[in-house]
């Protein structure tokens, strides 16, 4: 296989995730190279995949990773947690002189990857898109759609409610891995969180509950404040001192309980039956704009968004080279349209909302 096949690699391809992101480039009509580190869960993931090279690597020998990026035109990293896989997957990258993009919802990573790679990235006229995901991509395409031509905003929300969430194994790993590294994006700083609320018997009185109204049929929810990789992403190229993300209560019991089984496939494309909706909303100087994204399960919408922007980037539709977020490498409506409505549904600022 050469590069004129325009092949894409995809490190971790046995995961869950992956299994749809390899389906979206085949269906794109890309040839997906499968890569991963367990040669066993690797060779079983290239039975449904006939035809398709496979490389198992280690991320301890560079070499093995330059001999499976040496026949694709770029990488999509689908292997957490991602505080293990992403420096030394975009060290290759920038080696093959090939795109890189990850799946990554870890803030910490999707952190490193700006401060460490931005001069690198763009010398070498490589794009590096990290978090093109659910937690990551997707709000942050929705908070550019929803600025639309404002030059800043005074705050912004992405409120995301999730009718269920049954995690895979990677997610409950990743969880584990980041515990304690979460942030918030307030005064134009990513700071550690402040301390829980108030109990009701402390002499603060109980919490105040923060609810959000979603479109129907969700209508209102209580939220808590969470920590996502689009704090981070947004606020490297949209000005917004403030950035709060809110989840409804429920997939957080669900992620907490350890007996939680994984998703189930309720499709034959294997999606899960899971519901989501993420609502961002920017205000400035009195004035409201919202984005919205609705669909079906979080890990299969991960699919089209991360290979909707590979295929962008590798037709020449990237704004620039070097360490950027979807947003802001890509015109973010024209991209949600493009999704909409096979993957998710995106009611645009301004639009009629039913």
């Amino acid at each position: 296989m050469n590069r004129q096949h325009r092949a894409v690699a995809v490190i971790g391809a046995y995961g869950h995730t992956a299994a749809f992101v390899l389906a979206e480039l085949r269906r794109r009509g890309l040839a997906p190279v499968l890569v991963g580190r367990d040669a066993t869960r690797l060779r079983a993931a290239a039975r449904t995949h006939p035809g398709a090279e496979t490389h198992a690597v280690s991320l301890a020998d560079p070499a093995s990773l330059d001999r499976a990026l040496s026949v694709a035109e770029a990488v999509i990293n689908c292997a957490g947690p991602f505080a293990d896989t992403a420096a030394p997957v975009i060290d290759a990258a920038l080696r093959a002189g090939i795109p890189y993009l990850d799946v990554a919802a870890e803030q910490a990573v999707a952190l490193e990857t700006f401060e460490r790679y931005a001069l690198r990235a763009r010398v070498a006229g490589v794009v590096v898109a990290p978090s093109v995901a659910f937690y990551g991509g997707l709000g942050d395409l929705l908070a550019r759609a929803a600025m639309g031509d404002w030059p800043d905003a005074d705050d912004l929300t992405i409120a995301i409610a999730l009718d269920s969430w049954l995690p895979t194994r990677g997610t409950r790993a990743t969880v584990r891995r980041n515990a304690g590294r979460h942030l918030v994006f307030t005064g134009n700083r990513l700071v550690p969180p402040p301390p829980p609320p108030a109990s009701p018997t402390s002499p603060e009185g109980p919490p105040r509950t923060e609810t959000w109204p979603f479109p129907p049929p969700l209508g209102v929810q209580e939220v808590t404040a969470l920590s996502t990789a689009d704090q981070v992403t947004i606020s490297r190229h949209l000005r917004v001192p403030e950035i709060r993300v809110r989840i409804n209560h429920a997939p957080l019991r669900d992620l907490g309980d350890p007996g939680t089984p994984p998703p189930t496939a309720a499709d034959g494309s294997g999606r899960s039956a899971q519901t989501f909706v993420v609502d961002v909303l920017a205000r400035r100087a009195g004035e409201e704009r919202r984005a919205t994204a609705s669909g079906r399960d979080i890990y299969a919408v991960t699919a089209p968004l991360v290979v909707e922007a590979a295929v962008r980037i590798l037709g020449g539709r990237a704004r620039r080279a070097g360490v950027a977020a979807a947003g802001e490498l890509f015109d973010a409506p024209d991209f949600l349209r493009a999704l909409d409505p096979a993957h998710l549904t995106y009611t645009a600022p301004g639009a009629h909302r039913p």
